[in-house]
């Protein structure tokens, strides 16, 4: 099921079951409820709880996409390093070029054409990207340099080696979900004490007062998916993608 379909539904959902707590809750209210008898501390309550929750809302929306940017640089990262091995080697004679070069295009097209979705589907990395990368990384420091304008290359392409390990490390670590359970269970938690504070202030079943109350449920329900969809950096729609690797390596994932 598409993701925006369940978006779709949770919004329907949430603005449905609000709409009919309000409908049921109208019946039971007899004709001489006064809603002006309202008292001014639970209006005050119920704003200050709704801004208190609308700052968790943007503090857990902030840090999910921080998070989500951070995966999509590592990926950045490792893709660049990958790069500048392949273009650095150019100094190195034929065979051993060919060789190093083979060793990273094989290893970007495991990253993007099998990795990326195991990383979507199990969150982790590969035990066969691992081996992938080791031999990449024996492929260039195994190589004796053959004269001083070779040496001048041996050290950078073994520093960009362990630049590309690194990133690939973090972004195993960024591979899962970032948020933490028990801020889910407050977020929700704060989502129902929220929605369910409009009926303290006894809404009618005017026109006026269910679309409100259907768009401040419905808004709700968006930015719980949304902080939901931005939860797993590389797990769903708006996930980080492979795109430095495509763009850096044509050649191999075109």
């Amino acid at each position: 099921m598409s993701e925006w379909l369940v978006l779709a539904l949770a919004m329907a959902a949430a603005c449905a079951v609000v709409l009919a707590i309000v409908v049921i809750n109208q019946r039971r209210i007899t004709d001489d409820d006064d809603p002006s008898e309202t008292p001014d501390v639970l209006e005050y309550m119920t704003m200050m709880i709704g801004v208190i929750y609308a700052i968790v809302l943007g503090l857990a929306i902030a840090g999910v996409w921080e998070a989500r940017g951070a995966a999509q640089e590592v990926v950045r990262q490792e893709a660049q390093a990958m790069h500048e091995i392949s273009e650095r080697v150019q100094v190195y004679p034929e065979p051993v070029r060919t060789r190093i070069r083979g060793d990273v295009d094989a290893y970007v097209s495991y990253v993007v054409n099998q990795e990326f979705s195991h990383m979507a589907d199990e969150g982790t990395t590969t035990p066969e990207g691992d081996a992938l990368l080791g031999k990449v990384r024996r492929s260039v420091t195994d190589y004796v340099p053959a004269n001083d304008f070779e040496g001048q290359a041996y050290q950078p392409l073994v520093d960009q080696v362990m630049v590309a390990d690194d990133a690939r490390g973090a972004r195993g670590q960024s591979a899962g979900e970032t948020m933490p359970g028990v801020v889910w269970f407050g977020l929700i938690i704060g989502a129902l004490v929220s929605v369910g504070l409009i009926f303290i202030l006894q809404i009618r079943r005017t026109g006026r007062e269910l679309l409100l109350a259907g768009l401040y449920s419905a808004l709700i329900a968006f930015l719980l998916f949304l902080i939901w969809d931005f939860d797993a950096p590389f797990g769903r729609g708006l996930a980080a993608t492979a795109a430095p690797f495509t763009d850096l390596f044509p050649q191999v994932t075109g």
